[in-house]
C-alpha cells in the first residue's frame, strides 16, 4: 500500500459503533424546546402537569412571544437590581484576591442559579397555594416593613 493511501476501512467500522448525534439546532425556539424535554425538579413537584414538550407544541406564536416577553423582563429586573449590590462587590473582591477569575465567576454562577432555583421553587409551590392578588400584596407589605426598619434603622 502506498504511503499517501489512507485505509479507511477501520475509519468506517469504528463510525459504524458509534450513536448518532441529532444536529445542534439553530434557532433559538429549537434550543428551548429541547431544553424543556430534559425532566426537572419542577416536573417532579406536579407530575399532573402537561410535559414541557405538550405544553410548548400546544402554544401560540402569541403566547410563545408571552414566553419570551416573561424571560426578558426577568432578565432585565434581575440584572439591573444586581448591579453593585453586596454579590457583585463580593464577587469583585475574591476574584481579585483568589487571582482565579473563571473559578470565581463558576461558584458565583452557580450559587446565583441555585438561589434563583430556590426562588422560583418557592414561588410555584406558594403561587399553588395563594392567590396571586393575596400574594403580591403580602410581598408588598414585606417589602414596606423591610424599608421601614431600614429607615428606623437610619435613624436612630
Amino acid at each position: 500500500m502506498p504511503a499517501n493511501t489512507l485505509n479507511t476501512s477501520s475509519v468506517t467500522d469504528a463510525t459504524e459503533t458509534l450513536p448518532t448525534l441529532s444536529p445542534v439546532p439553530s434557532d433559538a425556539e429549537a434550543c428551548l424546546e429541547r431544553a424543556l424535554t430534559l425532566p426537572t425538579a419542577l416536573e417532579q413537584l406536579s407530575p399532573s402537569t402537561p410535559s414541557p414538550q405538550t405544553a410548548l407544541k400546544t402554544r401560540t406564536p402569541k403566547a410563545r412571544q408571552g414566553a419570551w416577553s416573561v424571560f426578558a423582563s426577568t432578565f432585565v429586573t434581575i440584572f439591573l437590581a444586581e448591579l453593585g449590590d453586596k454579590t457583585q462587590v463580593a464577587t469583585l473582591l475574591m476574584t481579585a484576591e483568589s487571582q482565579s477569575p473563571w473559578i470565581v465567576f463558576a461558584g458565583a454562577g452557580s450559587a446565583l442559579v441555585a438561589t434563583s432555583l430556590l426562588g422560583v421553587l418557592l414561588g410555584r409551590w406558594l403561587a399553588s397555594r395563594i392567590s396571586p392578588k393575596t400574594l403580591e400584596k403580602s410581598a408588598g407589605v414585606v417589602l414596606l416593613f423591610v424599608s421601614a426598619m431600614l429607615v428606623w434603622d437610619i435613624l436612630h
